[in-house]
């Protein structure tokens, strides 16, 4: 007989990881998601030690305090004139600079921002909210999911979120109800499973009590109720085929993702609040406009040379450790005397694409579509609208007309910024007629033109040595890097199993801290204070 989890594999090819959570909850095999475990060095455990960490981000950031804590002198360069590497909330006069783009001024309405990189936390990445609540960085609800917000189909129509996922449910749910009426799955479910199974299905995709779909409540109402003898009536289910035509169904299960929970969380007023409250209290804030220009191990230490991007003067530092959380494709540039398995595997990491394109507009989202938070999906070129979750039933907001990667990515990122702002409007105008014209203010960010970048986080499975981009890479330049070579460490986000998360370059920064208060420990003249 086949297991109960072979069932559920069955069940969430065709109904979702949703359908699969619940029945897991019915049959009593469900399983918990768990953080990883960090326990910092003790404080001031290592005196007389000093270290230099390349880039300000979460992982040079992290780093650098950990290792202060742990007593060592620690001098961070950063080659922009902020923190925050990616996480980078464009305001009112922020310039974005690209490769081969003319500069952009923003001008967003005061308390208007965009979140150019990361801009959502999921409830699990507990290293990056412990250290919001430690530096009380207030944190405010990210609506990621909306059954108000809308799936688009390439020929423009359009469907609620509630009503393509709780129709498709009630379809799907009809359909197993059937077969197990029928005997189709007798050779694969007990006696007792079938008892168990068809009342979850008829709860599931609420079904009447002879099995079939007719409608739910839960798809929104055909006519909502009203005062007196007013009645709800339901709306009539969409057919089968209708919902399977529009080309963005699979999105519905958006938020049965681990990583995009239907409620994440954003630091108020926007994601780099966290990078620069750890700015703050280390005991030497972030050395910036600091672009490195040389990297090299010593005889009994390291050295960095840095470009004074004020006066243009090149600069010398020594420390016992360096911690390198620079992007590959910028290190790769960078002149070194590592040896050449090392240099070759930094300059083979390929990076990925990715694109924003924002506008500041009047909230109708709210007023006419009732969609507060949230994504509606529109598929080519640009992706998805992504609503605002900060200052909701505000007059304006900031509202992202393309948020895409990976080959769709590389491809609008080759139109012009005039081209893209263009596609990016007339995605919105299609899903919200006559709303394309209030757009103003537009922000675009390829992430693969930005300097000190080249691009969002490395495509590890490009070349399909490992099974996805997230989760099981074990790339050769992947597991090099883990490695330090002479006293430099490596660390980032790029070099953690979650590469496009900040909790990924914060494990990764942990990792190197532990790995150099342990030999630096061992060093004569630098034990444990």
């Amino acid at each position: 007989m086949v297991t109960r989890r072979a069932l559920l594999g069955k069940l969430g090819m065709v109904a979702g990881i949703g359908a699969t959570a619940t029945a897991m909850r019915i049959l009593g095999i469900e399983g918990i998601a768990h953080a990883q475990d960090w326990a910092p060095p003790p404080p001031r455990s290592v005196e007389g030690s000093s270290v230099i960490v390349l880039g300000a981000g979460i992982a040079g950031l992290v780093a650098a305090y950990e290792l202060e804590q742990a007593g060592f002198d620690v001098t961070v360069l950063e080659a922009r004139d902020r923190v925050g590497g990616r996480a980078w909330a464009l305001k009112n006069g922020s310039k974005i600079e690209m490769i081969g783009e003319e500069t952009q001024t923003v001008s967003f309405s005061e308390g208007i921002y965009m979140n150019a990189g990361p801009a959502r936390i999921p409830s699990f990445h507990t290293g990056f909210l412990g250290y919001a609540d430690k530096f009380d960085v207030p944190m405010e609800v990210e609506v990621n999911s909306s059954r108000s917000a809308y799936v688009v189909a390439a020929d423009g129509s359009r469907l609620r979120m509630r009503t393509a996922i709780n129709d498709t449910r009630g379809h799907i749910a009809e359909l197993l109800a059937k077969a197990l009426r029928q005997g189709s799955l007798d050779q694969e479910l007990s006696v007792a499973d079938k008892e168990a199974l068809l009342p979850f299905l008829q709860a599931y995709g609420d079904l009447t009590p002879e099995g079939s779909f007719a409608g739910t409540e839960r798809s929104g109402f055909g006519k909502a109720p009203g005062a007196g003898l007013n009645f709800m009536e339901l709306s009539q289910p969409l057919p089968l085929e209708q919902l399977l035509a529009n080309q963005q169904l699979p999105m519905t299960l958006f938020e049965d993702n681990l990583y995009m929970q239907a409620t994440m969380f954003e630091p108020v007023g926007g994601m780099d609040q966290v990078h620069m409250a750890i700015d703050r209290n280390l005991r030497k804030p972030s050395l910036r406009n600091a672009e490195v220009v040389e990297l090299r191990n010593t005889a009994d230490g390291v050295e960095v040379a840095y470009r004074d991007k004020a006066s243009g003067e090149t600069r010398k530092l020594a420390a016992d450790y360096v911690v390198c959380t620079l992007p590959p494709p910028v290190l790769a540039s960078i002149p070194s005397n590592m040896p050449s398995e090392v240099t070759s595997a930094i300059a083979s990491i390929q990076y990925d694409h990715s694109n924003k394109v924002g506008f500041e507009s009047p909230r109708f989202w709210e007023k006419e579509d009732q969609i507060y938070g949230g994504i509606s999906f529109v598929g080519r070129p640009t992706a998805l609208i992504w609503y605002p979750s900060a200052n909701i039933f505000g007059d304006r907001g900031m509202l992202l007309g393309c948020y895409n990667s990976g080959e769709l990515a590389a491809e609008f990122e080759q139109l012009s910024l005039a081209e893209q702002i263009a596609a990016s409007r007339a995605a919105i105008e299609k899903t919200h007629p006559g709303r394309g014209g209030e757009l103003v203010s537009p922000a675009v960010i390829n992430w693969a033109k930005v300097p000190y970048n080249l691009g969002p986080w490395p495509d590890w499975g490009a070349d399909e040595r490992n099974n996805g981009q997230e989760g099981f890479i074990d790339a050769p330049a992947y597991a090099l890097l883990q490695q330090p070579v002479g006293r430099i460490h490596f660390a980032g986000a790029h070099l953690s199993q979650t590469p496009g998360w900040q909790e990924g370059g914060i494990q990764s920064a942990r990792g190197q801290v532990s790995a150099i208060v342990a030999h630096a420990m061992q060093q004569p003249g630098r034990l444990a204070a």
